[in-house]
């Protein structure tokens, strides 16, 4: 495997590997989508996560990552990411966050999306179009001659054009045979820090988390489930994208 800068560059075989990953990733989270209802508790999805890695053979990559105790990542309303599935009951206008990971051929996938509990506010649709476009726009801006920077400026452009706070604490990053790898990938320019160029061969995962309120957040008792300060939703979408010489490729589709 090359290395630019300390960024591992994928072959196509790998590339292709991670595709498959990240298929199973989006397979899961459309399962979890179609079942996320008034009523139904969290855990739920927890359940359809760890059933899935069973039949496709993969294994969960977040569940003990760093001690992280679920398969999934499943936040609800101001739980902005690392939520912990539980017994609590979706209900009609709630909005849910799930963020997925697996491990196949030792590479991961990995993955999120915001969906809607029934009949939702107009803002919180508002909220989960505008993220999953500011996600779409860092996809755009990942095109080999070009630098890490245009996909945070796309992403930033798009969310503060909307009025809509860039949740900064998290950010994307690289992705590989591990689940962090360098770079981080920033949803706004920061003031500091070295620009990178964008070569063929990068894995970069883009995650948006846009909320309607505040940027800043808070980590709860279990150290895990960040919200936001002012409890106001947030939204969170993520796809892998492999930087190839035709330009960007999404392999987190189903």
């Amino acid at each position: 495997m090359k290395v630019f800068r300390g960024v591992f560059l994928k072959n196509e075989n790998e590339i292709g590997v991670m595709r498959e990953a990240n298929r199973f990733v989006a397979q899961i989270l459309e399962a979890m989508s179609k079942e996320a209802a008034p009523g139904v508790p969290t855990m739920r999805f927890e359940e359809i996560a760890q059933d899935l890695c069973r039949t496709y053979n993969v294994r969960p990559a977040f569940m003990g990552y760093q001690g992280f105790p679920f398969a999934l990542c499943c936040s609800v309303n101001e739980e902005v990411v690392h939520g912990f599935p539980s017994q609590r009951l979706l209900k009609e206008g709630d909005i849910v966050s799930f963020d997925m990971g697996v491990e196949y051929q030792g590479f991961i996938g990995d993955s999120a999306r915001t969906v809607a509990v029934g009949a939702v506010s107009a803002e919180a649709e508002r909220l989960m179009r505008v993220t999953k476009e500011c996600l779409m726009a860092g996809v755009d801006a990942a095109k080999p001659g070009g630098n890490l920077r245009d996909i945070s400026a796309a992403i930033q452009t798009h969310a503060e054009k909307h009025n809509l706070a860039i949740i900064r604490r998290f950010v994307g990053h690289g992705i590989g045979r591990s689940l962090h790898e360098k770079p981080e990938v920033p949803n706004f320019v920061p003031a500091f820090g070295a620009s990178l160029p964008l070569k063929v061969g990068m894995v970069l995962a883009l995650e948006p988390m846009l909320a309607l309120g505040t940027h800043e957040v808070d980590i709860l008792a279990d150290n895990w489930t960040a919200v936001t300060r002012d409890r106001k939703i947030s939204a969170h979408f993520e796809h892998s994208v492999a930087i190839t010489a035709k330009g960007p490729e999404i392999l987190s589709l189903a």
